[in-house]
């Protein structure tokens, strides 16, 4: 459940409360605001079937209107409890969904590209790479846990979804930043420090087959429905399921020790990786209906979901051809 927080002028509460009720509220309650006689505070109680409807409806009535703000906020419980009957009927609705605004607000920030985003990445490389140069299995997952690079990914899905330039945008500069980084950082831990070829760690990360393309196909849409569901939980093992950081920092280390063969065969699963996380997520974002409120602005995301699924199916089949014709070997 959420509690939706209307503060509008108090001409607009009779349009409020009745567009409220129609749309499913749990319950209404309206309050004065203390600071301002002519503006009051409605209180709406939501749960998950109509909650998008809701603020979407709310949004609508007040288009137009100055001065007026709409706050969610999660709610641990209310009292009295639902009755058994509504209970049953609200889980039979339900698809337990996030609204876009909480989907929008939780993946926002992970394209900002910002100080603490580049220290993630630099102690990710380190992590990743010390890991697999001493064939640590404990180091490099802690690595993948810390995975800076999920979270540009999955912004760039919801921004494609919802047709949101200004967030693709962000979302590609940072990862492609991230990426710069992370691999100018693993190239010169590789110059300086020995490349044991024994380490089974480091030279898992030289190969890629189509067993590893079916699961970041899986990982990415476990992660988007995650976010999409507010199952945050279930990020942690699609994090170790699709780590990024690892195959990204062995391409380095592969450079700088002057193993060629191996640092394309790095790429190539890098690549599998990243291109199964982003063609999944805007899948699962597609079939949960993540798209925004305006037919215009519909009409643009549904443009823009097309031209990008296009784009991440092509590279798909290529690399999946690339895969069939040669797989890399270690030399």
């Amino acid at each position: 459940m959420r509690q939706i927080i209307v503060s509008a002028p108090e001409q607009e509460l009779e349009h409020i409360v009745r567009r409220a009720e129609r749309l499913g509220a749990v319950d209404i309650r309206v309050y004065p605001e203390l600071q301002a006689r002519d503006r009051v505070s409605v209180h709406i109680l939501a749960d998950k079937p109509s909650r998008q409807e809701l603020i979407d409806g709310l949004q609508s009535v007040l288009n137009g209107v100055d001065d007026w703000r709409i706050t969610m906020t999660p709610v641990e419980f209310t009292l009295p409890a639902l009755k058994d009957d509504e209970k049953r009927e609200e889980k039979k609705k339900s698809s337990g969904g996030q609204t876009r605004e909480e989907i929008y607000s939780e993946v926002g920030p992970n394209a900002n590209l910002d100080v603490n985003y580049l220290i993630f990445i630099v102690l990710s490389t380190v992590v990743a790479a010390l890991g697999m140069l001493t064939n640590s299995v404990a180091v490099v997952v802690g690595a993948m846990v810390i995975a800076p690079l999920l979270g540009p990914n999955l912004a760039l899905a919801v921004g494609v979804a919802l047709g949101d330039g200004t967030l693709m945008a962000r979302a590609v500069v940072t990862n492609l930043v991230g990426v710069a980084l992370a691999l100018g950082l693993s190239l010169c831990i590789g110059l300086v420090w020995p490349v044991d070829l024994e380490s089974a760690e480091l030279m898992s990360r030289s190969t890629v087959g189509f067993d590893g393309m079916a699961i970041a196909l899986a990982s990415g849409a476990a992660a988007a429905l995650s976010l999409a569901t507010g199952v945050s939980s279930a990020l942690v093992g699609v994090m170790v399921a699709v780590a990024l950081l690892p195959p990204m920092a062995a391409i380095g280390l592969f450079l700088g020790a002057g193993h060629m063969q191996l640092a394309l065969g790095a790429a190539l699963l890098l690549s599998v990786n990243v291109v199964c996380i982003n063609l999944s997520a805007q899948v699962v974002m597609l079939a949960r209906g993540i798209t925004p409120r305006s037919f215009l602005e519909r009409k643009n995301a549904r443009r823009a979901s097309w031209i990008n699924g296009i784009i991440w199916l092509a590279l798909l089949l290529a690399l999946a051809t690339l895969l069939w014709v040669k797989t890399p070997t270690a030399l």
